[in-house]
């Protein structure tokens, strides 16, 4: 791969049989539109577009008995990451039996890393079985990626940068991305609570405009990011601990890769969060 690749660090896709399902239900969930049909396929056909030169899929597990299933799926998808430039990582519930075992597993399948959400999962993201889960990929070499902050479709605070702080401390994970630039709506506390750390973040649905169903009122729509306060961010957190993400199909990757680049930030900066970031945390 070289310097000026693209990376998206955080994409969603569906089996096929039940992504045209999953993703109406989650555009109820959510009041927005998606902007591909939520297969691998579509998303692969999202970066070839918009010239990502690879798609990171995140995998949520709201059951904790079909961990391994999931895990198996994501390997499968890897098989065809030359072909698709799609590649996953696995995924983890906190109530996984035999946590370890399972890590262990995703790291021989070679899945890279590990997506949470404490929303869908139902768990405080301070609580001890993820602190557990995150120790423990720390030591297998595992990537470790988060949803942070509020959820658009669940209420309910399950990830803000105050629990992030506390599994931080009890854990000092070096590979944890925290997702939504570490705190979906909570952006004022990111910068109190883990500016200082030396936690990851990524970009993913934080910048740009929401697509909302029209019907949707407006008096409930809530806004993203404005430039100018994205650049702040980045500047209060550090550019090298910033990776693009998209959290395809909910934006649009042309948009977000215009966004960035438009951006008031060094070309150096812009360049370490398309890809140069994500390249070496992936070790590509």
């Amino acid at each position: 791969m070289q310097n000026h690749d693209i990376i998206d660090i955080h994409t969603h896709t569906f089996p096929d049989p039940i992504a045209k399902q999953t993703i109406c239900s989650l555009e109820g969930r959510s009041h927005t539109h998606s902007f591909t049909d939520g297969t691998v396929e579509g998303l692969s056909e999202a970066i070839r577009e918009a010239g990502v030169s690879l798609a990171v899929v995140q995998p949520v597990v709201t059951n904790p008995l079909k961990t391994e299933k999931i895990n198996r799926a994501a390997a499968e998808v890897n098989e065809h990451t030359d072909k698709t430039h799609v590649f996953s990582f696995g995924g983890m519930h906190p109530d996984t039996p035999n946590y370890k075992e399972e890590l262990k597993r995703i790291q021989k399948l070679g899945l890279k890393g590990i997506k949470l959400h404490p929303a869908y999962q139902e768990v405080a993201f301070d609580d001890i079985r993820y602190q557990r889960i995150v120790g423990y990929a720390e030591e297998l070499g595992l990537i470790t990626l988060v949803h942070g902050g509020i959820d658009i479709g669940i209420p309910g605070e399950w990830a803000s940068p105050r629990q992030t702080r506390i599994l931080y401390e009890a854990v000092r994970p070096k590979k944890l991305i925290v997702a939504h630039m570490g705190g979906w709506q909570l952006w004022e506390e990111v910068k109190d609570w883990l500016q200082d750390t030396e936690l990851l973040f990524d970009t993913a649905f934080s910048i740009g405009s929401i697509a909302y169903q029209e019907d949707f009122p407006k008096e409930s729509r809530v806004k993203q990011l404005s430039k100018q306060k994205f650049e702040e961010l980045v500047k209060e957190l550090g550019a090298e601990r910033v990776l693009f993400g998209t959290d395809s199909p909910w934006t649009e990757h042309k948009e977000q890769i215009g966004l960035i680049r438009s951006s008031s930030l060094p070309d150096e900066e812009k360049a370490l969060i398309l890809g140069g970031n994500a390249k070496k945390l992936l070790n590509l």
